[in-house]
Protein backbone atom coordinates (compact mmCIF):
# COMPACT_ATOMS: atom_id res chain seq x y z
CA UNK A 1 0.00 0.00 0.00
CA UNK A 2 1.49 3.33 -1.05
CA UNK A 3 2.27 5.57 1.91
CA UNK A 4 1.49 9.21 1.18
CA UNK A 5 0.01 10.15 4.56
CA UNK A 6 2.51 12.52 6.17
CA UNK A 7 1.08 11.91 9.66
CA UNK A 8 1.70 8.18 9.65
CA UNK A 9 5.13 8.18 11.31
CA UNK A 10 4.36 9.58 14.76
CA UNK A 11 4.09 6.92 17.45
CA UNK A 12 1.09 8.67 19.04
CA UNK A 13 -0.46 10.91 16.34
CA UNK A 14 -3.17 13.43 17.06
CA UNK A 15 -6.78 12.52 16.36
CA UNK A 16 -7.77 16.19 16.24
CA UNK A 17 -6.98 17.78 12.84
CA UNK A 18 -7.66 21.26 14.23
CA UNK A 19 -5.31 21.02 17.24
CA UNK A 20 -2.62 18.51 16.32
CA UNK A 21 -0.53 16.83 19.01
CA UNK A 22 2.85 18.47 19.36
CA UNK A 23 6.11 16.58 19.12
CA UNK A 24 7.79 16.34 22.53
CA UNK A 25 11.19 15.63 23.99
CA UNK A 26 10.58 11.87 23.96
CA UNK A 27 10.18 11.87 20.17
CA UNK A 28 13.17 14.16 19.64
CA UNK A 29 15.38 12.04 21.90
CA UNK A 30 14.24 8.90 20.08
CA UNK A 31 15.28 10.52 16.80
CA UNK A 32 18.65 11.43 18.33
CA UNK A 33 19.20 7.77 19.21
CA UNK A 34 18.37 6.75 15.63
CA UNK A 35 20.87 9.12 14.01
CA UNK A 36 23.58 8.74 16.67
CA UNK A 37 26.84 7.83 14.95
CA UNK A 38 25.37 8.58 11.51
CA UNK A 39 24.60 12.29 11.56
CA UNK A 40 27.32 14.82 12.34
CA UNK A 41 27.02 16.41 15.76
CA UNK A 42 27.75 19.91 14.56
CA UNK A 43 29.60 22.22 16.98
CA UNK A 44 28.90 25.73 18.20
CA UNK A 45 31.54 27.99 16.69
CA UNK A 46 32.54 31.42 18.05
CA UNK A 47 32.08 34.43 15.78
CA UNK A 48 34.64 37.25 15.78
CA UNK A 49 32.94 40.63 16.08
CA UNK A 50 29.71 39.59 14.33
CA UNK A 51 27.96 42.30 16.35
CA UNK A 52 30.58 44.60 17.91
CA UNK A 53 30.32 44.76 21.68
CA UNK A 54 27.75 41.97 21.89
CA UNK A 55 27.99 39.08 24.37
CA UNK A 56 28.80 35.52 23.29
CA UNK A 57 27.38 34.76 19.81
CA UNK A 58 27.93 31.35 18.28
CA UNK A 59 26.84 29.66 15.07
CA UNK A 60 25.74 26.05 14.59
CA UNK A 61 27.09 25.14 11.13
CA UNK A 62 24.73 22.58 9.62
CA UNK A 63 26.60 22.89 6.34
CA UNK A 64 28.99 20.42 8.02
CA UNK A 65 26.12 17.93 8.25
CA UNK A 66 26.01 14.96 5.85
CA UNK A 67 24.46 16.19 2.63
CA UNK A 68 25.50 19.77 3.38
CA UNK A 69 22.41 20.73 5.40
CA UNK A 70 20.34 19.92 8.48
CA UNK A 71 17.88 17.86 6.40
CA UNK A 72 19.74 14.57 6.89
CA UNK A 73 18.55 14.50 10.51
CA UNK A 74 14.87 14.26 9.60
CA UNK A 75 15.27 12.26 6.40
CA UNK A 76 17.25 9.42 8.00
CA UNK A 77 14.88 9.31 10.98
CA UNK A 78 11.89 9.02 8.66
CA UNK A 79 13.37 6.35 6.39
CA UNK A 80 14.53 4.30 9.37
CA UNK A 81 10.88 3.70 10.28
CA UNK A 82 9.79 2.34 6.91
CA UNK A 83 8.71 -1.28 6.71
CA UNK A 84 10.79 -3.74 4.65
CA UNK A 85 8.05 -3.70 2.00
CA UNK A 86 8.08 0.10 1.79
CA UNK A 87 11.86 0.11 1.51
CA UNK A 88 11.80 -2.38 -1.35
CA UNK A 89 9.36 -0.23 -3.35
CA UNK A 90 11.31 3.00 -2.87
CA UNK A 91 10.70 6.57 -1.76
CA UNK A 92 10.00 9.95 -3.31
CA UNK A 93 10.68 13.42 -1.92
CA UNK A 94 9.53 16.87 -3.09
CA UNK A 95 12.23 19.44 -2.41
CA UNK A 96 13.85 22.70 -3.45
CA UNK A 97 17.18 20.95 -2.97
CA UNK A 98 18.43 20.11 0.50
CA UNK A 99 15.66 17.68 1.46
CA UNK A 100 16.18 15.92 -1.87
CA UNK A 101 19.87 15.42 -1.18
CA UNK A 102 19.22 14.26 2.37
CA UNK A 103 16.63 11.70 1.27
CA UNK A 104 18.90 10.52 -1.54
CA UNK A 105 21.76 10.05 0.92
CA UNK A 106 19.68 8.30 3.57
CA UNK A 107 18.14 6.07 0.90
CA UNK A 108 21.56 5.14 -0.46
CA UNK A 109 22.78 4.23 3.03
CA UNK A 110 19.77 1.94 3.45
CA UNK A 111 19.73 0.52 -0.07
CA UNK A 112 16.38 2.14 -0.92
CA UNK A 113 15.56 3.40 -4.45
CA UNK A 114 14.87 7.16 -4.40
CA UNK A 115 13.14 9.70 -6.65
CA UNK A 116 13.21 13.43 -5.92
CA UNK A 117 11.00 16.17 -7.38
CA UNK A 118 12.79 19.49 -7.66
CA UNK A 119 11.81 22.88 -9.12
CA UNK A 120 12.66 23.80 -12.69
CA UNK A 121 14.77 26.60 -11.17
CA UNK A 122 16.84 24.28 -8.97
CA UNK A 123 20.50 25.23 -8.67
CA UNK A 124 23.07 23.05 -10.39
CA UNK A 125 24.69 22.34 -7.02
CA UNK A 126 21.52 20.94 -5.48
CA UNK A 127 20.41 18.94 -8.53
CA UNK A 128 23.90 17.58 -9.04
CA UNK A 129 24.14 16.59 -5.39
CA UNK A 130 20.94 14.53 -5.57
CA UNK A 131 22.03 12.86 -8.78
CA UNK A 132 25.48 11.99 -7.44
CA UNK A 133 23.79 10.32 -4.49
CA UNK A 134 21.87 8.06 -6.85
CA UNK A 135 18.43 9.68 -6.90
CA UNK A 136 16.30 9.97 -10.03
CA UNK A 137 15.47 13.66 -10.48
CA UNK A 138 12.11 14.88 -11.75
CA UNK A 139 11.42 18.59 -12.30
CA UNK A 140 8.05 20.24 -11.61
CA UNK A 141 7.15 23.92 -11.53
CA UNK A 142 8.60 26.49 -9.19
CA UNK A 143 6.56 26.25 -5.96
CA UNK A 144 6.25 23.82 -3.08
CA UNK A 145 2.70 23.04 -4.22
CA UNK A 146 3.88 22.12 -7.73
CA UNK A 147 6.50 19.75 -6.32
CA UNK A 148 4.18 18.14 -3.81
CA UNK A 149 1.42 17.58 -6.37
CA UNK A 150 3.84 15.90 -8.76
CA UNK A 151 5.41 13.82 -6.00
CA UNK A 152 2.01 12.56 -4.85
CA UNK A 153 1.16 11.66 -8.46
CA UNK A 154 4.38 9.69 -8.95
CA UNK A 155 4.01 8.01 -5.55
CA UNK A 156 0.58 6.73 -6.53
CA UNK A 157 1.64 5.66 -10.01
CA UNK A 158 4.83 3.86 -8.95
CA UNK A 159 3.92 2.65 -5.46
CA UNK A 160 6.51 4.82 -3.69
CA UNK A 161 6.45 6.16 -0.13
CA UNK A 162 6.38 9.94 0.02
CA UNK A 163 8.90 11.51 2.41
CA UNK A 164 7.42 14.89 3.45
CA UNK A 165 9.86 17.80 3.66
CA UNK A 166 8.57 19.43 6.84
CA UNK A 167 4.89 18.98 7.73
CA UNK A 168 5.33 15.71 9.60
CA UNK A 169 5.99 14.75 13.25
CA UNK A 170 8.87 12.38 12.52
CA UNK A 171 10.60 14.98 10.34
CA UNK A 172 10.12 17.63 13.05
CA UNK A 173 11.53 15.27 15.68
CA UNK A 174 14.57 14.56 13.53
CA UNK A 175 15.30 18.23 12.92
CA UNK A 176 14.75 18.90 16.62
CA UNK A 177 17.89 16.94 17.43
CA UNK A 178 19.83 20.09 16.50
CA UNK A 179 18.04 21.83 19.37
CA UNK A 180 19.05 19.11 21.82
CA UNK A 181 22.67 19.67 20.83
CA UNK A 182 22.41 23.44 21.25
CA UNK A 183 21.22 23.19 24.86
CA UNK A 184 23.74 20.46 25.68
CA UNK A 185 26.64 22.53 24.31
CA UNK A 186 25.42 25.88 25.67
CA UNK A 187 23.51 25.29 28.93
CA UNK A 188 23.34 29.07 29.41
CA UNK A 189 21.68 29.61 26.02
CA UNK A 190 19.60 32.78 26.11
CA UNK A 191 18.66 33.31 22.45
CA UNK A 192 18.38 31.00 19.44
CA UNK A 193 17.77 32.18 15.89
CA UNK A 194 16.59 29.60 13.37
CA UNK A 195 15.72 29.88 9.65
CA UNK A 196 12.09 29.36 8.63
CA UNK A 197 11.19 27.64 5.37
CA UNK A 198 8.34 25.15 5.48
CA UNK A 199 8.87 25.03 9.23
CA UNK A 200 10.31 21.63 10.12
CA UNK A 201 13.67 22.85 11.41
CA UNK A 202 12.29 25.87 13.22
CA UNK A 203 9.53 23.78 14.81
CA UNK A 204 11.91 21.06 15.99
CA UNK A 205 14.63 23.36 17.28
CA UNK A 206 12.16 25.65 19.04
CA UNK A 207 10.49 22.69 20.72
CA UNK A 208 13.72 21.19 22.02
CA UNK A 209 15.13 24.53 23.18
CA UNK A 210 11.96 25.73 24.93
CA UNK A 211 11.33 22.43 26.70
CA UNK A 212 14.92 22.19 27.94
CA UNK A 213 15.68 25.90 28.48
CA UNK A 214 12.32 27.64 28.99
CA UNK A 215 13.85 31.05 29.67
CA UNK A 216 15.64 31.15 26.30
CA UNK A 217 14.07 33.20 23.50
CA UNK A 218 13.61 31.58 20.10
CA UNK A 219 13.37 33.78 17.00
CA UNK A 220 12.35 32.55 13.57
CA UNK A 221 14.01 34.27 10.61
CA UNK A 222 12.52 34.25 7.11
CA UNK A 223 13.12 36.14 3.84
CA UNK A 224 11.26 39.40 3.33
CA UNK A 225 10.13 37.98 -0.02
CA UNK A 226 8.63 34.85 1.56
CA UNK A 227 7.03 35.89 4.88
CA UNK A 228 4.75 32.85 5.26
CA UNK A 229 5.18 32.53 9.05
CA UNK A 230 4.76 36.27 9.57
CA UNK A 231 1.51 36.20 7.61
CA UNK A 232 0.33 33.04 9.39
CA UNK A 233 0.89 34.57 12.81
CA UNK A 234 -1.02 37.67 11.75
CA UNK A 235 -3.92 35.51 10.54
CA UNK A 236 -3.75 32.92 13.34
CA UNK A 237 -3.46 30.08 10.81
CA UNK A 238 -1.30 29.12 7.81
CA UNK A 239 -2.02 31.19 4.69
CA UNK A 240 -0.76 30.62 1.16
CA UNK A 241 1.29 33.42 -0.36
CA UNK A 242 0.57 34.33 -3.97
CA UNK A 243 4.26 34.38 -4.79
CA UNK A 244 7.69 34.29 -3.14
CA UNK A 245 11.05 35.67 -4.21
CA UNK A 246 14.42 35.61 -2.48
CA UNK A 247 18.06 34.65 -2.82
CA UNK A 248 17.28 32.19 -0.02
CA UNK A 249 15.91 29.53 -2.36
CA UNK A 250 15.58 26.95 0.43
CA UNK A 251 13.19 29.18 2.41
CA UNK A 252 10.66 30.07 -0.28
CA UNK A 253 7.78 27.81 0.75
CA UNK A 254 4.51 29.56 -0.11
CA UNK A 255 2.83 28.32 3.07
CA UNK A 256 4.01 27.24 6.52
CA UNK A 257 3.20 23.64 7.37
CA UNK A 258 0.17 23.12 9.61
CA UNK A 259 1.98 20.99 12.20
CA UNK A 260 5.10 23.21 12.26
CA UNK A 261 2.83 26.23 12.72
CA UNK A 262 1.30 24.67 15.82
CA UNK A 263 4.81 24.29 17.25
CA UNK A 264 5.70 27.86 16.26
CA UNK A 265 2.68 29.20 18.08
CA UNK A 266 3.67 27.27 21.18
CA UNK A 267 7.42 27.85 21.20
CA UNK A 268 8.62 30.68 18.94
CA UNK A 269 8.75 34.08 20.59
CA UNK A 270 9.27 36.33 17.58
CA UNK A 271 9.63 36.29 13.80
CA UNK A 272 11.74 38.72 11.76
CA UNK A 273 12.28 39.11 8.02
CA UNK A 274 15.53 39.76 6.16
CA UNK A 275 16.07 41.33 2.75
CA UNK A 276 18.38 39.99 0.06
CA UNK A 277 21.12 42.60 0.46
CA UNK A 278 21.60 41.49 4.06
CA UNK A 279 21.91 37.88 2.92
CA UNK A 280 24.86 38.76 0.69
CA UNK A 281 26.57 40.51 3.57
CA UNK A 282 26.02 37.52 5.86
CA UNK A 283 27.39 35.00 3.35
CA UNK A 284 30.47 37.16 2.88
CA UNK A 285 30.98 37.66 6.62
CA UNK A 286 30.81 33.93 7.33
CA UNK A 287 33.25 33.20 4.51
CA UNK A 288 35.71 35.94 5.41
CA UNK A 289 35.63 35.84 9.21
CA UNK A 290 34.33 32.43 10.33
CA UNK A 291 35.84 30.53 7.36
CA UNK A 292 32.68 28.59 6.53
CA UNK A 293 30.58 28.66 3.39
CA UNK A 294 26.85 29.14 3.82
CA UNK A 295 24.17 29.34 1.15
CA UNK A 296 21.90 32.40 1.53
CA UNK A 297 19.20 30.32 3.26
CA UNK A 298 21.77 29.11 5.76
CA UNK A 299 23.15 32.58 6.48
CA UNK A 300 19.82 34.28 7.13
CA UNK A 301 20.11 34.14 10.92
CA UNK A 302 23.47 35.87 10.79
CA UNK A 303 21.93 38.48 8.49
CA UNK A 304 19.27 39.20 11.09
CA UNK A 305 21.90 39.67 13.80
CA UNK A 306 24.13 41.89 11.68
CA UNK A 307 21.15 44.06 10.73
CA UNK A 308 20.23 44.53 14.39
CA UNK A 309 16.77 43.04 13.92
CA UNK A 310 16.87 41.07 17.17
CA UNK A 311 17.49 42.36 20.68
CA UNK A 312 20.47 40.55 22.14
CA UNK A 313 20.49 39.26 25.72
CA UNK A 314 22.68 40.97 28.29
CA UNK A 315 24.09 37.62 29.41
CA UNK A 316 24.15 34.05 28.18
CA UNK A 317 24.90 32.55 24.78
CA UNK A 318 23.22 33.50 21.52
CA UNK A 319 23.12 30.75 18.88
CA UNK A 320 22.44 31.33 15.18
CA UNK A 321 21.56 28.12 13.36
CA UNK A 322 23.14 27.98 9.89
CA UNK A 323 20.88 25.58 8.03
CA UNK A 324 23.10 24.63 5.10
CA UNK A 325 25.86 25.35 2.61
CA UNK A 326 24.83 23.79 -0.68
CA UNK A 327 26.21 26.42 -3.01
CA UNK A 328 29.03 25.90 -5.50
CA UNK A 329 31.56 28.32 -6.97
CA UNK A 330 29.63 29.62 -10.02
CA UNK A 331 26.60 30.54 -7.89
CA UNK A 332 28.82 31.96 -5.14
CA UNK A 333 30.68 34.10 -7.69
CA UNK A 334 27.36 35.36 -9.04
CA UNK A 335 26.07 36.09 -5.53
CA UNK A 336 29.12 37.98 -4.30
CA UNK A 337 30.75 39.11 -7.51
CA UNK A 338 29.31 42.60 -7.41
CA UNK A 339 29.82 43.08 -3.67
Amino acid sequence: MTSIDSTARLDAPSTDPVRPALVGLAEIRAAAAIIDGLAVRTPLLPTPDMVPGAPDIRVKPEMLQRGGAFKFRGAYTYLSRLTPEERSRGVIAPSSGNHAQAVALAARLMGIPAVVVMPTTVTAAKRGGAERLGARVELAGTTTAHRMDRAVEIARDEGLTLVPPYDDPTIIAGQGTAGLEIVADAPDVALVLVPVGGGGLSAGVATAVKLLAPSARVVGVEPAGAPKLTRAREAGAPVRLERTHSLADGLMAVEIGALPFAHHQAYIDEVVTVDDSALRDAVRYLLDRVKILAEPSGAITVAALRQGLVQLPATGTTVAVLSGGNIEYPDLEKLLGNG
